[in-house]
């Protein structure tokens, strides 16, 4: 008997953890969507005279180099800083994904699916940074 509710309770456990990681995904694209697409209207509205000079290149804005940059000209509504943190948003709904995971994981004291899953976020972290650790 015992035996059997472990399993209904391990069961309802992953069905949890489940929706959870679903929502965080929904909830995250559905984010960093809605933040691109309000930077993309802010940018056609700012742009919309504009005629593009191809044949002369423009590198990005430094205020787009760093994190920190980007979340200021962001609050100061500057549309390619806004754009820029919709993809950042994008970016990390994996890496919260994985951890929340992780949580996961170490709260059902399953240490294998833990230690792989560290690893994976070790991974996505390394490539996220360039390479630069």
């Amino acid at each position: 008997m015992t035996e059997a509710k472990n399993r209904e309770q391990s069961a309802q456990s992953n069905h949890l953890v489940e929706q959870i990681i679903g929502n965080l995904l929904r909830i995250g694209v559905i984010t960093a969507a809605s933040i691109v697409g309000v930077g993309g209207v802010f940018y056609l509205v700012r742009h919309v005279a504009t005629v593009p000079r191809y044949a002369l290149f423009q590198a990005e804005p430094a205020f787009l180099e760093s994190v920190a940059g980007i979340v200021t000209a962001a609050a100061s509504l500057r549309s390619e800083a806004i754009i820029q943190l919709g993809l950042l948003v994008l970016i990390a709904v994996p890496i919260v994904r994985v951890s929340v995971s992780i949580v996961a994981f170490l709260l059902k004291r399953d240490w294998l699916y833990s230690v792989v899953t560290l690893f994976v976020l070790a991974i996505l972290l390394f490539a996220l940074l360039g390479g630069k650790v």
